[in-house]
């Protein structure tokens, strides 16, 4: 929006300063002038000891240096104001240098405000702060997108030469190959869908309400047995009553996502998943551990991370689009908890995420 451009704070305050000082020079003065009036009389007279000046003798006299005093306190007050507000606004620059160097796209720059701590100095740091903030996002961004375009990249390119195939010679366009479009479609489907759950996870743009985990645990576990069967997993499932606000949804999905990569990476038989909700007295907790191979501390510190799986890209039936711990990184995150990956001594993991509970 376009504003007329008004004075500068620096002109502001040096006007400022420059009106508190006259003002208080003409207040001195007037004390002066009254505490001389009471020793004046009102008009001259002449005594044995001399001539006594009347009142407005005096004030001939005391008006002249009066006005000379305003104004060198008015000069002095312009020009000690300026440079003092100068000074006083000398972080403040930096400050806007800082800004106009961010807008420009600059998120690299700090201010680092050296000194004692104090408004400008704490104004600083939590500007820095945001830029680091913002870096940093700016950064999972960019490796988000490479990530999802690559990820989309192949099922497209499948389908473009399984299409170009039926193309080149419609006659043999078999149940088969029919059969591998469904499949690659369908992860492509996966992989959209579990992008726009992610956007709207970061995006915090859901309605909140009071939300019972141990009923999530319990849907998503039903929702997974047929999986955990299939792969030869049994599902334990323990906790009471556990309330938090948040997104249903959201929630469910979240557990969904935790259960279903706990099934698929686990022991090949006879693996196990046990699902906890627990009521603490400041928080609540969803706690998801498995069974499993052993993982490594540094491996288990990027499981988060978009498009990345606990083992080698292998593609398997069951191997999932990479964006489950991160779905659950940013429900966490929309609804203000906390997400902890353990590995297990031995062998599998421990995710436990906290929650905030309900007022």
């Amino acid at each position: 929006m376009a504003r007329a451009r008004g004075l500068s704070v620096r002109l502001k305050l040096t006007l400022s300063y420059a009106g508190f000082l006259m003002l208080a020079g003409a207040a001195l003065l007037t004390v002066v002038w009254l505490f001389l009036l009471r020793y004046v009389p009102p008009n001259a007279i002449t005594t044995r000891e001399g001539f006594v000046p009347g009142q407005g003798d005096l004030l001939r006299a005391f008006l002249p240096p009066t006005g000379w005093a305003l104004l060198l306190l008015l000069a002095f007050g312009l020009l000690g104001g300026w440079a003092l507000a100068g000074r006083m606004l000398a972080p403040l620059t930096r400050i806007t240098s800082a800004t106009r160097k961010a807008a420009n796209g600059s998120l690299s720059h700090r201010i680092e405000l050296e000194g004692r701590e104090d408004e400008f100095r704490e104004l600083a740091d939590s500007f820095d702060a945001m830029l680091e903030r913002l870096e940093a996002q700016l950064a999972e961004q960019q490796r988000f997108a490479a990530n999802a375009s690559h990820e989309l990249r192949t099922p497209l390119a499948i389908m473009q030469t399984l299409l170009e195939v039926a193309r080149d010679d419609p006659d043999r366009v078999s149940a088969e190959l029919l059969e591998r479009l469904h499949i690659v479609n369908a992860r492509a489907i996966e992989l959209t869908e579990a992008l726009l759950v992610l956007s709207r996870a970061d995006q915090r743009s859901f309605a909140r309400e009071s939300v019972d985990l141990s009923l999530v645990a319990e849907e998503a576990a039903e929702t997974l047995l047929p999986l955990a069967e299939k792969n030869g997993v049994a599902i334990e499932t323990s906790g009471d009553l556990t309330p938090t606000v948040g997104s249903p949804a959201l929630l469910l999905q979240l557990t969904v996502n935790l259960l279903h990569n706990a099934i698929v990476h686990n022991l090949p038989e006879g693996g196990t998943v046990r699902l906890l909700t627990a009521v603490r007295p400041e928080f609540v907790v969803l706690a998801v551990e498995n069974t499993g191979e052993r993982l490594s501390p540094q491996l288990v510190s990027t499981l988060t991370e978009p498009f990345q799986r606990g083992t080698e890209r292998i593609r398997t039936d069951h191997a999932g689009v990479g964006l489950g711990l991160a779905i659950v990184t940013s429900i966490v995150r929309a609804h203000e908890g906390t997400l902890t990956l353990v590995p297990r001594p031995e062998g599998g993991l421990r995710v436990t995420v906290v929650l905030p509970p309900a007022s």
